[in-house]
This record gives structure tokens, sequence and C-alpha cells, in this order.
């Protein structure tokens, strides 16, 4: 069972998505604002608690495919036992990280579009 909420998830496919467009739009112009950006999805990973980022790279990895949705149990036992660097810093390194969350939400039968819609309402 998962043991992050999906409106986290979501909260962080979003800032991730953001991330990216200012990476790829502004890399050559050192945007402030792409600073910002990762700034604040590199603190709001961080601040999870250790479920929740164990959780968090086990959505990534069935994402990638490197686990099956039914081995999600798994897969968080494997991200909390094989962790070397900080959670944050392994995801951040990751280059189609809100695209993998993504996919690994919608295998695991939970609707990302749903819940970035019902955060974005919030805002």
């Amino acid at each position: 069972m998962l043991q992050i909420a999906a409106d986290k998830i979501a909260h962080i496919i979003i800032r991730a998505r953001d991330y990216d467009s200012g990476v790829n739009a502004w890399a050559h112009q050192g945007s402030g604002r792409q600073h910002g950006t990762r700034s604040e999805l590199h603190d709001f990973i961080a601040n999870l608690n250790e479920d929740e980022q164990a959780s968090l790279v086990a959505v990534m990895w069935i994402g990638r495919d490197s686990f099956e949705p039914e081995e999600l149990s798994e897969a968080i036992e494997t991200a909390r036992i094989e962790r070397s660097i900080p959670t944050e810093d392994y995801l951040m390194g990751e280059p189609r990280l809100a695209d993998l969350l993504e996919a690994g939400l919608e295998a695991l039968g939970i609707s990302p579009g749903e819940a970035e819609n019902d955060l974005q309402r919030q805002v």
C-alpha cells in the first residue's frame, strides 16, 4: 500500500514539469524562476518522511517498469534498503521524473490527472 498521498505525488509531478520546462527554456539564461522551482521541488521531497520517500521512489520505479504494480510492497522495501543518497537528489537526477511518476500512478490505478486537477483547484 502506498504510504504517500496522491496529491503529494501530483504536486511533485507539477513541480517536476515546471522544473523540466524551465531547464529546457532557460538553461542558457540562468533563470531565477528555474532555480526557485528546483529548490522548492528539492525541499518538498526532502521534507517527506522516510515512508513517503520510499513510496515515491517505488512509484517512479513502477513507472519505469523496474517493478510491476503488484510488486509495490517489494519496491517500497527495496527503496528503503537500497537508499544510498538523499531521495531528493536521486529523484531529481531522473530526467523524466514527472512522466515516470505519472506512469507509475496510472499502473497502480490512481489517476494522476484527477489528483493534479484537485491540487490546482485548491490553489
